[in-house]
């Protein structure tokens, strides 16, 4: 029996063909960030950030205190480069007794302090204006402080490890002897800067 009217049949999809209609039908929706997620992100950032600035703090001090009191730490910087505390003689042609090349060796350490603070603060200015932004704005944001840490490293690794401890020969002066300090220093940026490499995660 039969009413008039044919069963309504679904259309036949031929193999490896989408339904067009379903697929229009079909919305992406983006899920919210959980609120735990969005606050470990924030926090994870807000941890780089004092980082940073902590460094910016400790070098901005540094750099104060070798300006406000130059007489101070230029002693320092004249005796290591004359040798005059070094015990073994075989090496004493190394040292630079020029007075004048001890103030340009200060300057210079002086100056690099300088930029070394004024690009960690800068960088974390920077990220503290993207905290709440993209993941890849974030990360650009980090720049200034990714450099600022570097050239620490490479001043205090390069300057007084190598060519102040080996060079010459800053180990050897008891009372000069500022190897293992500047090694902290160089770890502790390490560690900073190894810690503001990781990646970052999306915030939402």
């Amino acid at each position: 029996m039969g009413n008039g009217y044919a069963p309504r049949r679904s259309p036949r999809i031929a193999p490896g063909r989408t339904d067009i209609r379903q697929s229009n039908r079909a919305v992406v929706r983006s899920e919210p960030v959980p609120l735990p997620t969005r606050f470990r992100v924030i926090a994870i950032r807000l941890a780089k950030i004092a980082c940073v600035a902590a460094v910016g703090l400790y070098v901005t001090l540094v750099a104060f205190n070798n300006i406000t009191d130059y007489g101070a730490n230029f002693v320092f910087v004249g005796d290591v480069l004359s040798m005059d505390k070094v015990q073994d003689q075989a090496i004493k042609w190394r040292a630079l007794p020029a007075p004048i090349l001890h103030h340009l060796g200060y300057i210079a350490i002086i100056a690099t302090e300088v930029v070394i603070a004024a690009l960690c603060f800068s960088g974390a200015a920077a990220m503290v204006r993207q905290l709440k932004g993209k993941a890849l704005a974030f990360r650009a944001a980090k720049s200034k402080a990714v450099l600022g840490l570097a050239i620490g490293i490479v001043l205090y690794e390069a300057g007084f490890v190598a060519v102040g401890g080996e060079w010459f020969a800053m180990w050897q002066a008891q009372n000069f002897d500022a190897v293992q300090s500047s090694f902290r220093i160089v770890v502790t940026m390490l560690g900073v800067l190894i810690f503001l490499a990781l990646p970052d995660e999306e915030l939402a």
